[in-house]
């Protein structure tokens, strides 16, 4: 293995004139919605950003292979760049392992509280950041409350019809109370979120940190795509994982690295976005994840920018996702940990008018800030995807956040 980035040398005058080449792979969170949902958040986003930050920002249908993506044309920094842009989709999966009834929902609300309880990770999770637990433990509190209204209703409606009838017409018309109350709750879902929280953090959750087989095929699948990017004339290679997302994408790129890189290829570059790694470093089966980010804090062949904000409730804002788990080699070489900093990078009036709507701070990384610096190392999502420089090359010379939360806390130590 090489111990520097892998690149094509192209002379300095001609990098400065011609258009800068970018594949983009866009590895989302937990997401049952369709991939269109994220082509049209860039379209619509990055024609904000566009118009705040004075450069040109186009998007064309998709010239490349693949399931899903986009291609975009920017005339940033005063050079034009080009980037096919592909979400990586299992967005099936996702909606698979969410078929389940009420009563398995509610199963599954038990095992998820036993795994996170019953493993002490919940109070080592305690100690980094309590807006990630407190989303955690949403869904939990809100369903039970459903549950108890349900049940109250049925009860009420229940012991109405007993008094006027029979005790077991009165036990039926409970019961069935209490079913209806409890799908209206889940109809309702997409107010709230919930249900779907609890789907999230039971995916996670069921193998006690280890990835589905479902997913390990999807996994692999994705590391194909991505090795075949690094055959084609590009400048980068950009692997985007937001999220949960961030997780699978640091496995996908150490397996990609332990099989080798083309001799000659563009630099491969790693964005984690909103990341909630130790949500599943944290439990006891995840030895391949707890492997791969030691393997990937050492290595030196990807340059790896981690964003995540204090404002963003969801994530572990600032919290190294490879010294919080314990996996810090000697030799830690990355990641780069760096805030979005959105009290700084959205007006105070965006920032009002968003700092309660924490699902939507949640994806505000993929979003137009209205208030950003003119710097090159600020981070801007659109800049970064279809701008004309590498990763590294806009980030590298910045210091990493003074803020940011590096002790290990993790109770488990095993890797794959």
């Amino acid at each position: 293995m090489k111990d520097a980035e892998p690149q094509i040398a192209v002379p300095e005058q001609e990098a400065a004139t011609r258009t800068f080449r970018r594949r983009v792979f866009y590895l989302p969170g937990y997401d049952p919605i369709h991939p269109r949902r994220y082509r049209e958040l860039y379209r619509k986003e990055g024609a904000e950003q566009a118009d705040l930050s004075g450069y040109g920002l186009t998007l064309r249908p998709k010239k490349v292979k693949g399931p899903y993506g986009w291609q975009v044309e920017g005339v940033i920094e005063g050079r034009s760049a080009e980037a096919d842009v592909e979400v990586l989709v299992w967005s099936d999966i996702v909606r698979d392992s969410m078929s389940g009834t009420i009563p398995a929902t509610y199963l599954q609300l038990v095992r998820t509280a036993w795994a996170y309880i019953g493993s002490g990770a919940l109070f080592r999770l305690m100690r980094l950041r309590k807006g990630p637990m407190i989303a955690a433990l949403y869904p939990i509190v809100f369903l039970l409350v459903q549950l108890a209204l349900a049940c109250l209703l049925g009860w009420a409606l229940g012991a109405l019809i007993a008094g006027l009838t029979h005790w077991t017409l009165g036990l039926a018309v409970a019961a069935l109370v209490a079913v209806l109350v409890l799908r209206w709750f889940k109809a309702k879902d997409n107010k709230v979120f919930a249900w779907y929280l609890m789907h999230d953090y039971a995916y996670s959750a069921q193998s006690g940190g280890a990835n589905p087989p479902a997913l390990e095929v999807r996994m692999a699948e994705f590391r194909t795509q991505i090795r075949a990017a690094l055959d084609q004339d590009y400048d980068e290679v950009l692997v985007v994982g937001h999220s949960s997302g961030a997780h699978l994408a640091v496995s996908i790129l150490a397996d990609l690295l332990r099989e080798g890189l083309p001799e000659r290829c563009p630099a491969l570059s790693f964005l984690s976005l909103g990341q909630v790694v130790p949500m599943v470093s944290f439990l006891p089966n995840a030895a391949r994840l707890r492997a791969d980010l030691r393997f990937m804090a050492a290595q030196e062949q990807v340059f790896w920018l981690d964003v995540t904000a204090p404002g963003d409730g969801c994530a572990f804002a600032l919290c190294d996702p490879v010294s919080v788990s314990g996996m810090a080699p000697p030799d830690k070489k990355g990641p780069l940990v760096i805030s979005a900093a959105f009290t700084r990078t959205l007006s105070p009036a965006k920032w009002q008018a968003l700092k309660r709507r924490w699902f939507r701070l949640h994806f505000q990384y993929l979003c137009a800030f209205d208030n950003l610096a003119d710097r090159a190392d600020e981070y801007d999502y659109f800049r970064v995807t279809a701008g004309p420089l590498t990763l590294r090359e806009r980030f590298a010379a910045r210091p990493p956040s003074k803020s940011r939360i590096e002790r290990a806390v993790n109770g488990y130590g095993s890797v794959a």
